[in-house]
């Protein structure tokens, strides 16, 4: 292999991209903006539910209750209700997702420490969102009707209430409980892996429709060569793609970078390169650009997006489907990227991921040769 040839390739690859202006900046624009879309729009978060009141016992008691619903960031009340049908209207067009109905003799059944009855009318359609906010709700009724019952007893002279458990919560890695903090380290891995599949997809793929991969064949250059060369041009491109992408989370979302910033931008090379290089292999095996871009669309954003464990959990897909996500490079760059950004480990406990990324560009990178070779003889 020789340097001065890659290097040729490298350039002519430079001058592609800087005569195309519009490419360029799409290439630079599209991470920015889909990083901040993404970031602002999609969230994990469940707050501000939006609640109705069904208030029937009209008592003291039963407006504390409300008004500790009211002063939760996870509830906002809407407005009081008289009836059931005003309930099921507002939910059937979706303009809220929680009713609380208080019977009447709530006041009573609580102070005189019977289990008082208190209805919770959940909007089912998305199950776990309305799962997350009945936990939610079911909290803050036991904590209410324990203090109720232990102020009312300390009243009589009876002595107070302890509960059986004294649980004491610390939250690990993400104090604030934050999913801004879960979700943009996973949208680098998603954006990287579109981006860079993408733009290579295309790049040999035009060569062919083109005609000038004819001219190219006809030159001492080899098919490693040809292959290493456009990788390092479009390798530029995808790092200052991953330089915007951890700039804008640092300072935009403000996502904690706990662990070695030499460790993260290793992992993000050795992660470009994979794709790159499977990028190449597609558009080795296309001859038409369209064909390439739909092949580079299916192999590198649905399994980015849906198998990496970005925003779905692996542990709770089928069988099946959890074996097929330990050939995805995202699954192992994500791990990396939210190990890196939120708990602060480094290769002792990283050192699998790194491996299977290191190994996973080693093969694409002979697979895109070879198929190269093929399409040369």
């Amino acid at each position: 292999m020789s340097f001065r040839r890659t290097r040729a390739i490298a350039r002519k690859e430079f001058l592609h991209i800087l005569r195309d202006p519009r490419s360029l900046i799409m290439a630079l624009a599209v991470p920015l903006v889909m990083l901040l879309l993404f970031g602002y729009a999609l969230t994990l978060d469940v707050d501000r539910i939006p609640t109705l009141v069904y208030d029937s016992d009209r008592s003291p008691e039963s407006r504390e209750l409300i008004a500790r619903f009211g002063g939760s960031r996870f509830f906002q009340i809407l407005g009081t209700v008289d009836d059931y049908r005003t309930i099921e209207k507002k939910i059937d067009r979706d303009q809220c997702l929680l009713a609380v109905v208080l019977p009447r003799n709530f006041a009573r059944d609580l102070l005189a420490g019977r289990q008082p009855q208190v209805q919770l009318i959940f909007d089912g359609s998305d199950s776990n969102t309305a799962s997350i906010a009945s936990g939610y709700a079911d909290t803050l009724l036991q904590t209410y009707a324990t203090q109720v019952r232990a102020h009312s007893l300390d009243q009589k002279g009876g002595g107070r209430i302890d509960p059986p458990v004294d649980g004491r919560l610390r939250v690990l890695y993400n104090s604030e409980l934050k999913s801004r903090n879960f979700i943009v380290p996973g949208l680098i891995a998603v954006i990287l892996a579109i981006i860079t599949a993408l733009i290579t997809s295309l790049t040999i793929a035009r060569e062919w429709e083109n005609g000038t991969m004819e001219q190219l064949l006809s030159t001492p250059l080899r098919p490693a060569e040809i292959v290493l060369g456009k990788m390092l041009a479009f390798f530029t491109l995808g790092f200052l793609d991953m330089v915007v992408s951890i700039a804008v989370g640092l300072l935009v979302f403000k996502v904690p970078l706990r662990g070695n910033p030499l460790l993260l931008v290793s992992a993000t090379c050795l992660f470009l390169l994979g794709s790159l290089g499977w990028g190449i292999f597609i558009s080795a095996s296309a001859r038409t650009q369209v064909l390439a871009y739909q092949l580079g669309m299916l192999s590198s954003f649905l399994p980015a997006m849906l198998l990496s464990g970005f925003i779905y959990s692996i542990e709770n897909m089928p069988q099946a489907i959890q074996a097929v996500t330990y050939i995805v490079p995202a699954r192992y760059f994500v791990t990396i990227l939210k190990g890196v950004f939120l708990k602060g480990v480094g290769l002792d406990i990283l050192w699998g991921e790194f491996a299977f990324l290191f190994v996973f560009a080693a093969l694409v990178f002979l697979a895109a040769t070879r198929k190269m070779r093929q399409k040369v003889a």
